[in-house]
């Protein structure tokens, strides 16, 4: 049984910083791809970064050079370092997993099988 829990959002101003985490629990075949998702209301759920057990990792253009991810296995924690946030940053995140890991489509809402409930992030200019 896959369990993923988010924790760590709030609000911020522009051009402040946050990190989200996210606890994972489960087998690790099953949670072998971990990414970080955000819906904002009226829109649909998108991919922001995600990463592979092997540590290969991948960013949509929006979030490249401002958000890292990370997993630290000890603690079986997947975490988004988010620097530089702007208004349009501003959703709920979600945290989600699945057993495969394609390079070409990691960032891609409809492969991960597991969610979390979600946190919300909110950025004011």
């Amino acid at each position: 049984q896959v369990q993923l829990v988010e924790s760590g959002g709030g609000s911020v101003q522009a051009g402040g910083s946050l990190r989200l985490s996210c606890a994972v629990s489960g087998d690790r075949y099953s949670t072998y791809c971990m990414g970080w998702f955000r819906q904002d209301a009226g829109k649909e759920r998108e991919g922001v970064a995600a990463i592979g057990r092997d540590g290969y990792t991948s960013y949509t253009d929006f979030v490249r050079g401002r958000f890292t991810i990370s997993f630290d296995n000890a603690e079986n924690t997947l975490y988004l370092q988010m620097n530089t946030l702007k208004p349009e940053d501003s959703a709920t995140y979600y945290c989600a997993a699945d057993s495969l890991c394609p390079y070409y489509s990691m960032l891609d809402v409809r492969r991960y099988d597991y969610w979390g409930q979600g946190t919300q992030v909110s950025v004011s200019s």
